[in-house]
């Protein structure tokens, strides 16, 4: 796959921004079993190759919430990059069937013979639910779409080569584990796992000692 087009934000904020946003949607303090799940993913391991921050979280969503940005990165090339968000709710959630709820947006461009592959949507997809399995993370109400899109250069630009792009948006509910907390530090690197695919990267092996603490803060780079 080739490099993924731009950035999914203008800006990143840090945990300290999280938090504020979450207190000024509900009016209080973070409910602990939020707080506990945002802690998780802060401490997370994920392989080397994807660098993940702290962005600015939606607050229409959910009365709680906290996201994180990442990019696959391969030399000065990045790969793809996605966004994921954790959503809170302690009341609950019909649609959720629980209390919290994984939201994500991944994508990469596709090299031609890739993107005329006819089940590409159904093998992306897989690759997302196998991620979480081969964690053994337990998760429900899974939805997403995957969408292929090709953008073809006439007149003035007619001698850019064309382009194809892969798009996953998707979300399911993490299980609840001890105090209602999921384990969000797996469901990160089960994500990294499929941003690090959809990239063109191979899977990383069991038990990968090169594997990296967040955050990753990113300062001015050349790529």
């Amino acid at each position: 796959m080739a490099a993924a087009q731009g950035r999914l934000s203008d800006g990143a904020g840090g945990m300290d921004d999280a938090e504020d946003t979450a207190q000024g949607r509900a009016g209080g303090a973070l409910p602990p079993a939020f707080r506990a799940a945002v802690d998780a993913l802060r401490s997370a391991r994920v392989r080397p190759q994807v660098e993940v921050e702290p962005t600015p979280a939606p607050q229409r969503l959910a009365p709680h919430a906290y996201a994180l940005e990442a990019v696959v990165v391969d030399g000065e090339q990045e790969l793809a990059d996605g966004r994921l968000v954790l959503l809170h709710d302690p009341a609950g959630h019909d649609a959720w069937r629980g209390t919290f709820r994984l939201v994500t947006l991944v994508r990469a461009e596709l090299e031609a013979e890739m993107a005329a592959d006819p089940l590409l949507p159904e093998v992306c997809w897989s690759w997302l639910t196998g991620a979480l399995q081969a964690r053994g993370l337990g998760y429900g109400e899974p939805s997403g779409t995957v969408t292929r899109a090709s953008s073809h250069y006439f007149g003035g630009l007619a001698e850019r080569p064309a382009a194809s792009q892969i798009e996953i948006r998707a979300s399911w509910t993490p299980r609840e584990g001890l105090g209602g907390v999921p384990d969000t530090a797996a469901h990160l690197a089960s994500w990294c796992e499929l941003l690090a695919q959809v990239g063109g990267l191979p899977p990383a092996g069991p038990g990968d000692a090169s594997v990296v603490t967040l955050p990753q803060r990113r300062g001015p780079q050349s790529r």
